[in-house]
């Protein structure tokens, strides 16, 4: 065992926040196995303290200032 995680796919509109229920955007991937989902919101108040215990913390939220591209069509 190398001790290396296992790639996790992206997170989609259909995970949600173990916290709230809003859509996922940080995942964090425990030391004893298994993973946490978390919104923006909680995966900031939770991903120090999660990191400090070796959670590895895959954030997704930068995909919130992504503009979708139906709203790229030109506006005239």
């Amino acid at each position: 065992m190398t001790g290396a995680l296992a790639p996790t796919k992206p997170l989609s509109a259909a995970d949600r926040c173990d916290r709230c229920g809003a859509q996922a955007y940080v995942r964090a991937v425990l030391v004893g196995g298994g993973d946490l989902l978390f919104c923006a919101h909680h995966g900031r108040k939770y991903s120090e303290s999660l990191r400090a215990s070796g959670a590895d913390i895959h954030d997704e939220t930068d995909r919130l200032k992504e503009t979708p591209a139906a709203a790229q069509t030109d506006e005239r």
